[in-house]
């Protein structure tokens, strides 16, 4: 394998399972954004960060790439 001098976009090599189901993360990372308006303004980024991160696991994992 080579190392990338920059990022990669999506989840680390090897981390998908065959058994997982995809589907089974999104309602998870979506319900991270139900209480939101609750949190203060600095902590919505953050936030937006871990759902955004938890679809592309999903999204990659089913094109498995």
């Amino acid at each position: 394998m080579q190392d990338h001098p920059y990022p990669v976009p999506g989840p680390p090599p090897g981390s998908f399972s065959p058994q997982t189901d995809p589907r089974a993360g999104i309602d998870e990372a979506v319900a991270g954004l139900d209480e939101l308006d609750s949190l203060p303004l600095a902590e919505h980024v953050e936030r937006f960060d871990a759902v955004h991160t938890e679809l592309t696991v999903a999204l990659s994992s089913i094109d498995k790439v």
